[in-house]
């Protein structure tokens, strides 16, 4: 078949009808429809359809339905006596008989009698237009090579059409009036006070992280960073399980999933498998340490606490792929289909130096960890869900006497910083204090190395267990430091029940 035909099949309205064929659309329907809903306003409250102005084909119809909406927010009327006004000098509208049109619409009544099935056949119809501009514009890349032929990127973006057609977005990412914006604040504010006036996201399970955040809000892309050892994994890990679980634990309540601050979670693991991150998650469940699982050396008793485990988490809504080299454009294409199958709300990438470019930047390793921190920031507000990515810090931490982590200390792009919403470190203070610990004194050992010995001691008491989460950014609030509690032979983190924690290191 010749380039010319194929793109023919797939152009815009204009080569449709050049041989015959014309968009998908439905002018009676529509038209049936706007009557309908001028005789009974009531009937676009009883839609379960999501119709919008931009559904419709005809744009007279467009404009019509879009003041019927604004009427009705203002808590009027609309009728065609209502709406001729707005529409006197419609130049389209004349050349449809003027106003007249407007009462014509309510001349038959029978859209009355089926306003639900004539909402349901425009939105498919617009879904269908939608769906034939996808198709044209891949058509249309696909046959264009006068640029940089990049195949993957165009399938990157073709899934990312389809999937906003998937969703419902027929018509783009349109600006918001800031009544919309207002209201989608309100409802931030609302699901705070809801919450006892902690937070207002998806919850941490981790009160004084919830505190100090708000919880993890929708298009945020959170960096969590820390040198190895500190954690990061396990926090993580706590993260994706507490989430997961306040929403299994709240449909079981009745509680509707959009009413939940949990969420269900997908995890992409880029280093462990999903074998040792669901042995993590049971040890903290069971509190059996790692060690003991790993070995098999478990009592009777350990055995059926982590049977028990083991079935409370046989419906937990966690997700977690573990594909090795995934490049940022599999891992959005991966979480499109996961937030389409499971309506996923949060991400956790594990870690984000482990994911790859799309390869044009491979030979300049900043460059592509931007284009990789860019991707998740975009995924998060495609998807409208918070993405927590997993960060490594340079050697620089180790080489300065305070080895608490800085916004500087981040790996290899200073792009992570700008377009983070959140940064946060975790720091244990333990682990550098147990890494100077002296000889243990003996009965030969003279009164300094003792003295040496139970200095380190008493301050070995003082950091065992204890760990800092330093907010070093955060766009909606102000940094600090967020205590935690850690037990490092179950992985998990807690919050301190004391609201005294000036003593945190």
């Amino acid at each position: 078949m010749a380039a010319t035909d194929l793109l023919a099949r797939f152009g815009d309205s204009t080569a449709l009808a050049e041989q015959g064929q014309t968009l998908p659309s439905n002018i009676e329907a529509e038209a049936l429809f706007l009557g309908a809903v001028l005789i009974d306003n009531k009937v676009i409250e009883e839609l379960q359809t999501p119709l919008r102005p931009e559904h419709f084909y005809e744009p007279v119809h467009q404009r019509i339905y879009e003041r019927v909406l604004k009427l009705m927010d203002r808590n009027s009327v609309a009728t065609p006596v209502t709406l001729k006004p707005y529409f006197d000098s419609d130049e389209a509208l004349k050349q449809l008989g003027g106003v007249t049109y407007l009462a014509q619409l309510t001349a038959n009544g029978q859209g009355l009698l089926a306003s639900g099935k004539l909402a349901e056949q425009i939105y498919d119809l617009a879904l269908l237009r939608e769906l034939v501009h996808v198709g044209r514009n891949l058509v249309e890349g696909a046959l264009d090579t006068s640029e940089d032929v990049a195949p993957m990127d165009k399938i990157t973006q073709a899934e990312a059409d389809l999937y906003r057609v998937a969703e419902g977005a027929t018509g783009g990412s349109e600006a918001q009036d800031f009544r919309t914006a207002a209201l989608g604040a309100l409802k931030l504010v609302e699901a705070a006070i809801n919450s006892g006036g902690r937070f207002s996201g998806k919850t941490t399970g981790l009160d004084t992280i919830n505190d100090k955040t708000s919880g993890l809000h929708n298009s945020d892309l959170v960096i969590l960073a820390g040198r190895p050892a500190m954690g990061k994994t396990s926090l993580a890990t706590n993260i994706a399980f507490n989430a997961a679980s306040r929403l299994m634990d709240d449909i079981k309540l009745g509680i509707a999933p959009g009413d939940s601050p949990g969420a269900a979670t997908a995890f992409f693991s880029l280093e462990m498998s999903a074998d040792q991150l669901a042995t993590r998650i049971l040890a903290e469940r069971a509190e059996i340490s790692s060690e003991k699982l790993r070995s098999g050396k478990l009592s009777r008793e350990e055995f059926q606490r982590l049977s028990f485990a083991s079935q409370e988490l046989n419906e937990l809504p966690l997700y977690i792929d573990d594909t090795p080299a995934l490049t940022i454009g599999a891992l959005r294409t991966r979480a499109r289909r996961l937030k389409r199958r499971y309506d996923i709300g949060l991400i956790i990438v594990d870690y984000l130096q482990l994911l790859q470019g799309s390869g044009r930047a491979n030979d300049n390793r900043v460059n592509e960890i931007s284009e990789i921190s860019r991707g998740l920031k975009t995924l998060a507000k495609e998807l409208n869900v918070p993405v927590i990515a997993l960060s490594q810090l340079s050697r620089a931490v180790e080489q300065r006497e305070d080895k608490r982590p800085q916004l500087a200390d981040l790996r290899e792009s200073g792009s992570i910083e700008q377009d983070a919403d959140m940064v946060w470190f975790i720091f244990r203070a333990e682990y550098y204090h147990n890494a100077i610990k002296p000889d243990t004194p003996d009965e030969t050992s003279s009164e300094e190395t003792r003295r040496k010995y139970a200095d380190w001691e008493a301050r070995h008491l003082e950091l065992v267990n204890r760990a800092t989460l330093i907010v070093a950014k955060q766009r909606h609030g102000s940094t600090g430091n967020v205590p935690l509690l850690f037990q490092s032979e179950i992985t998990k983190f807690t919050s301190p029940e004391m609201r005294d924690y000036s003593d945190y290191e």
